[in-house]
This record gives structure tokens, C-alpha cells and sequence, in this order.
């Protein structure tokens, strides 16, 4: 089971389901269009779906502001538990925390586990030179180092775990053609793996009597020449001025895990693709 799990957190990190920004190589990633907004919090259902069962496996608590220390810059910063029935399996209880500049690149990003019997912290921490990205990876435990290496890549958009979806919500959707295809790489532990993004186009998806117009993508995750696709993880984000995810489905070994916005609070405009139902 504990396999099972740990394939989990690695898809929902890697499809970006819990919203994290994160910079580009070089002199780092601009947005074409900042649709998020200071003081936003939005609450996402994570469920894991085998078969026709579905139960809801957790919640995930995100929140984008100001440094609290009053510092120059911004802060992501990520709640998630699993739920009791679940914990009965295998307890998660993970923070995450990324910290920016105030032009958007980014510093640091930290991941805090607790899984009952077993703490570990993620660190990553970025910097930038030409073309160069440089990440110091260092992963622990209270009593022991997993990881303390440097990663680099000469060129290309380098993302920590939870960076593709704030790229994603960053685009300008008037510049985008179905099938366009965008890549970049993401630092996880000593690897830098290859991720590909692929637009599908604009499309309604209905959750519980809801029905929201959103455009669609799916993420890959290739080798190293970008020949082979190994996992795929599809997301539907919202199509209004927010770019809010509003879907998230990645496949495992056994099952899926499913995602969904279940409520909002601070966004930067109306959550106009909602078309049916009550505003979340």
C-alpha cells in the first residue's frame, strides 16, 4: 500500500494539482497574464477512484499572499490531509511552502511530510546565471540526509514539483492553438525529469450539477530524449480571467486519483466559467 501511496504523491505533485508557481531557467519565467491574486484561498477534493468506488481520499488547502514576515515578496503555501478513513491506511499530512520575489522568481520551495511515524522535509532552493539553473536539492529526515545534491540545467524552463499548473494558468489562452505542445523540466530529489504539456482545447466538464466551460491538457512525463511517454495527467482549467483548475485526473498503477475545486474565496474576477450551479 505504501507503494501505491507513494505513486499517488508523486502524480499529484507532478500534474501540479496543488497550484504551485515556480520560475523559468535564464532569467526566469515571466507570466503572460498574472491571474492570481493576494489573498486568494481555494479548497480542492482529492478522491481516489477504482472502479465504480470512489471515495474521498483528502483536501488540499492552498493560499497565495504576502510574506507574514513583511519581507519583499510573495508566498504559496499548501495544507493537505488525507481523511479519517483514509488515515487508517496511510496517514498523510504534508505542508508545502514556496517563497518568491517580488518579480515572480522563485527562491525557495519546501515540503514538510508527516506521514505518522515517518517526518521529511523537501527542500529546494533556485538560482539563476545566463542561461543556467542551478537547484540545490536537499532532502532529510530528523536523524538522517536522503539527499544533498545540486542539479543544472544549461537552458529551458526548470519547474519544481508543483510548477507546470501555475504556468498553465499563467498563458495567454488567445495565443493558444489546439495541440500546441510546451516543454520544460521538473526537479524532484536528484532527478530532473521532462515534462510536456499539450493544449486540447476548450471544452464543458460537469461536477455535481455544475456544469464549467474550461480549456483542457494533458501532462506527459517522457525519458530523457522526449521520445517516450511514460504517465499522463489531464487538467481542466477554468475559462475566465482566474485560470483556476477546476479538474485534475492522473492514472496509477491501480486506479486514479481525481481532483476538483469544492470552493473559492479572494479570486481576482468572477468565476464566469461556471455556467450551472451555485458560485463555489
Amino acid at each position: 500500500m505504501a507503494g501505491l501511496v507513494s505513486e499517488w504523491t508523486l502524480r499529484l505533485a507532478i500534474c501540479g494539482c496543488l497550484l504551485f508557481p515556480v520560475t523559468g531557467a535564464a532569467q526566469g519565467y515571466r507570466p503572460e497574464v498574472m491571474s492570481l491574486n493576494r489573498g486568494e484561498e481555494t479548497t480542492y477534493e482529492v478522491f481516489f477512484k477504482w472502479g465504480i468506488l470512489m471515495p474521498r481520499a483528502g483536501e488540499a488547502r492552498l493560499s497565495f499572499d504576502a510574506n507574514s514576515d513583511g519581507s519583499d515578496g510573495l508566498h504559496y503555501r499548501l495544507c493537505f490531509a488525507t481523511t479519517r478513513v483514509f488515515d487508517a491506511i496511510y496517514k498523510m499530512r504534508d505542508t508545502l511552502n514556496c517563497y518568491y520575489a517580488s518579480d515572480l522568481s522563485l527562491l525557495s520551495a519546501v515540503k514538510y511530510s508527516d506521514e505518522g511515524d515517518y517526518l521529511l522535509t523537501d527542500e529546494l532552493t533556485f538560482s539563476y546565471s545566463g542561461n543556467r539553473t542551478v537547484i540545490h536539492s536537499h532532502r532529510y529526515t530528523p536523524t538522517n540526509t536522503k539527499i544533498d545534491t545540486s542539479l543544472v540545467s544549461p537552458s529551458g524552463y526548470v519547474f519544481d514539483m508543483f510548477g507546470m499548473v501555475f504556468y498553465l494558468r499563467t498563458l495567454d489562452w488567445n495565443k493558444l492553438k489546439k495541440d500546441d505542445s510546451m516543454t520544460a523540466r521538473v526537479a524532484i530529489g536528484r532527478d530532473l525529469v521532462n515534462v510536456a504539456c499539450r493544449y486540447r482545447g476548450r471544452t464543458v466538464i460537469e461536477r455535481e450539477q455544475k456544469k464549467y466551460r474550461t480549456h483542457h491538457f494533458m501532462v506527459e512525463i517522457y525519458d530523457e530524449a522526449f521520445e517516450q511517454s511514460k504517465s499522463a495527467t489531464e487538467i481542466w482549467i477554468g475559462d475566465d480571467g482566474n485560470h483556476l483548475p477546476i479538474k485534475i485526473r492522473s492514472k496509477l498503477k491501480i486506479g486514479a486519483v481525481e481532483v476538483y475545486c469544492k470552493s473559492t474565496r479572494n479570486l481576482k474576477a468572477p468565476l464566469e466559467c461556471l455556467i450551472e450551479g451555485d458560485d463555489l
